[in-house]
């Protein structure tokens, strides 16, 4: 049985918290003529089968077909001033959200003019304001079913790093010049990622960019997507031998002296990245090793990559489209070995 309210308030001073529903679960049954009561920095949001009905403002209400006229038309008119409804109750915090996190859990992959690829990573923070509560919750808690703080900053930390690649991809500049165009970056990506947050009546009212950078595996990454070349090799050497000087000149006793030991350690990386590319892009290719007679039978993605000698990624391909059946146990697949000879014997 639903739950009979006749006064609605919620207490917390909503800190930490953007939205809460009254009742948590399921619908409550509300009165014609009882009491909401909204304190400062909160709004409160009436829904009914996805509808929003109205939004009260700080202060003390009593719930009426007057200040919810769209009552008239899902109850009729009220008998006694104690007819009931239901609904849910959205309590908005309406402060600003500070410093709350962003980064690139995966590297972003960008074309590079000079490179042809580089793989990026970033970091930062951002800060939002609820400045339609109605519309935020129509958009984004009634319609998806979200509202609680954690799912909420999920999708929109998903859109800024959205808008971060498609800026990136836009202003095609090449890593070597993205300190010097931090600014232009934040502030593209604040322009895009921002109209998108008025259309759920959030503003975003601060974007800060605290590194934007190639990743520290960015070697791997572009090696096993195959986009590495002699020339991107280059690349990646000067970068890193860029990220090496700025780092010692960092250090106690930096200046020029940090500087040369930077450059001394980022040259010797840089040489060391160069012959382990070139060196065996040179070697004659040696014949591909046959599988192992005694794979196990049951294999990892790499076990099973290493018996069809490809790339875990062509392996996690096959698995996606279907042509090689796997098993899902939590976040990792497991692959009969009668499936990879199925497979092969098709």
């Amino acid at each position: 049985m639903a739950r009979v309210f006749d006064v609605v308030e919620y207490v917390d001073e909503m800190r930490n918290e953007m939205v809460h529903r009254i009742p948590e679960r399921g619908s409550g049954d509300f009165r014609i003529g009882s009491q909401v009561i909204v304190r400062e920095s909160q709004a409160a949001v009436f829904v009914r089968d996805g509808q929003a009905l109205d939004t009260f403002k700080p202060g003390r209400h009593t719930i009426s077909t007057a200040n919810i006229p769209l009552l008239v038309d899902l109850i009729g008119k009220a008998f006694g001033g104690r007819t009931p409804f239901t609904a849910e109750v959205f309590f908005v915090s309406m402060r600003e959200f500070l410093n709350m996190g962003w980064g690139t859990q995966q590297p972003i992959i960008v074309r590079d003019p000079e490179f042809g690829a580089a793989a990026l990573q970033g970091f930062g923070t951002y800060t939002i304001q609820v400045t339609n509560p109605q519309m935020f919750i129509a958009k984004i808690v009634g319609t998806g079913a979200r509202y609680t703080t954690n799912e909420i900053q999920n999708l929109l930390r998903g859109i800024l790093l959205e808008k971060l690649q498609d800026v990136l991809g836009e202003l095609k500049l090449s890593v070597l010049d993205l300190a010097g165009m931090t600014e232009e970056v934040r502030g593209a990506v604040r322009a895009k990622a921002g109209e998108m947050f008025e259309q759920w009546g959030v503003g975003l009212k601060a974007l800060v960019i605290n590194s934007l950078k190639p990743a520290p595996n960015q070697l791997e990454v572009l090696a096993e997507m195959g986009l590495v070349t002699p020339d991107r090799v280059r690349g990646l050497q000067a970068m890193r031998t860029a990220d090496a000087t700025l780092e010692a000149a960092k250090q106690p006793g930096g200046g020029m002296a940090g500087m040369g030991a930077g450059l001394g350690a980022g040259m010797a990386i840089a040489q060391q990245m160069t012959h382990a590319i070139t060196g065996a892009a040179q070697q004659p290719a040696q014949p591909a090793a046959p599988a192992a007679a005694d794979a196990p039978d049951i294999m990892t993605v790499a076990q099973a990559a290493a018996y069809l000698q490809v790339s875990e990624a062509d392996v996690q391909a096959m698995i996606d489209d279907g042509s090689l059946k796997a098993k899902k146990l939590g976040s990792a697949f497991r692959i009969a070995k009668s499936a990879i000879d199925a497979y092969m014997a098709e």
